[in-house]
């Protein structure tokens, strides 16, 4: 017998419709991925039941996990679903592949898995996260830097703002004030940087907010579901003591 993806995804028409199930029925194949299965059901939007529906929306782009776009909850665990194989994440019931798919829950809904991440780019905005230059003529040659802060900056710069880490933040979310893993993540990455240390004070204000560390309470989930592997506690702790540092020398007036 061969064997079948049962595929259930969590459809809803915008943020303010009701939501319901739907579920379809593909044909397994070897080394499939959650696009190609939402691919499938594109070609051919009819459910399980027999039921035409319309195809579902989701967002994607590069398909080889650099973009960050196609965030969602499968099977309960935030992943990138062009990275996210049938067989590491599915449940094998028989010979059926089980496999529910929801949209991301702390980012506002836009239709069905598409959601807007908008905040995230804005505290970004907030935080200055980018090196100030006033032209493009040559600079000459950078400053050299420590091997250690080097390898640092590498591994925060491969934060590719795909927002599993505040999906998965408790202390992110509508209630909360806190800006978020992600962010805390590039404040260090651009405080690191020669030149975009040159706003590190601008930074250092915007992580002392209500926005900022304080609103971290060391979950460490963060950390945990980065696809990217990105240290995210070890720049939340530093950023922590950075801005203490930031406070004694604003108090005693050295800023």
């Amino acid at each position: 017998m061969s064997k079948l993806v049962r595929l259930r995804i969590l459809r809803q028409q915008d943020r303010n419709s009701p939501s319901h199930w739907e579920t379809f029925e593909i044909p397994y194949a070897d080394k499939m991925n959650v696009i190609s299965l939402l691919n499938e059901v594109r070609k051919h939007p009819v459910t399980a039941e027999g039921a035409a529906t319309s195809p579902p929306s989701w967002d994607a782009a590069c398909l080889e996990e650099v973009c960050g776009s196609c965030t969602m909850n499968i099977n309960g665990e935030i992943k990138q679903a062009c990275s996210a194989l049938l067989e590491d994440c599915a449940r094998l019931v028989g010979d059926v592949y089980e496999l529910d798919i929801e949209p991301m829950k702390k980012f506002p809904l836009i239709r069905d898995l598409q959601v807007d991440r908008s905040a995230m780019f804005d505290n970004l905005k907030k935080a200055k996260a980018w090196v100030p230059i006033d032209g493009s003529y040559d600079l000459g040659m950078a400053p050299p830097q420590d091997d250690h802060i080097r390898q640092l900056r590498y591994a925060l710069s491969r934060c590719m703002t795909c927002g599993c880490c505040m999906e998965a933040c408790p202390q992110y979310g509508e209630k909360s004030e806190f800006a978020g893993p992600a962010v805390m993540g590039q404040v260090l990455l651009f405080n690191l940087h020669p030149v975009g240390k040159t706003l590190a004070n601008d930074r250092m204000e915007f992580a002392t907010s209500e926005e900022g560390i304080t609103g971290c309470g060391n979950a460490q989930n963060c950390v945990k579901v980065c696809p990217k592997g990105v240290p995210l506690t070890r720049a939340i702790a530093h950023v922590n003591r950075d801005t203490t540092v930031y406070k004694i020398k604003k108090w005693v007036g050295l800023t």
